[in-house]
């Protein structure tokens, strides 16, 4: 009896790693059918830059000499430094609000590059005055309203909402990827 018993374990057994590399194996096929379905290449930077690609690839109308992937890259640094690398003092104004933007050097660069420039796109916006100046160490937003309900806006806006606002971020890479500069940023 024992014997009869431990044939199919020891056949379980043995059969175990075979099983297991078959199950490897079928896992390693489904990689690229997940690729497929993925809507987000991985890091933000990546993605927009493989993005805008995408587009100019399709588009029968991309003059590729005046192409400048670099330049758009050079911004979503500066995007990404203002993001995570910024140190921020908020002040709340009666009428809004004005942030002192500080970092490193290349953050101060990069918020003196951003902060005027989108302060003049956030002045599109008619609700609010929207001023944006360099300093040596970084910039200063100063975001203010005659309108109540503007002003509480502002406040729960603050500097990062703000400068994420106006959603014209999409449009304003593809023209710096393609040889534009509707700003400065």
């Amino acid at each position: 009896m024992p014997v009869f018993h431990s044939a199919p374990i020891l056949l379980i057994v043995l059969s175990t790693p075979v099983l297991a590399q078959h199950d490897h194996a079928m896992g390693q096929g489904h990689a690229a059918d997940a690729e497929t379905t993925l809507s987000e290449p991985g890091q933000g930077a990546f993605a927009a830059l493989t993005e805008v690609v995408a587009l100019l690839e399709v588009d029968p109308a991309t003059d590729w000499s005046s192409v400048d992937l670099s330049a758009l890259r050079e911004h979503l640094v500066d995007m990404d430094l203002l993001a995570t690398r910024a140190e921020v003092q908020v002040t709340r104004l009666p009428n809004g609000l004005q942030a002192v933007a500080r970092g490193d050097a290349a953050t101060a660069a990069a918020l003196g590059r951003m902060v005027p420039a989108h302060a003049k796109q956030l002045s599109a916006d008619t609700s609010w005055t929207a001023q944006g100046e360099a300093t040596e160490d970084g910039a200063i937003l100063t975001v203010t309203s005659d309108d109540a309900a503007t002003v509480e806006r502002i406040h729960a806006l603050g500097f990062f909402g703000l400068m994420a606002s106006q959603d014209h971020h999409r449009a304003h890479h593809l023209a710096i990827a393609t040889g534009g500069s509707p700003h400065a940023h």
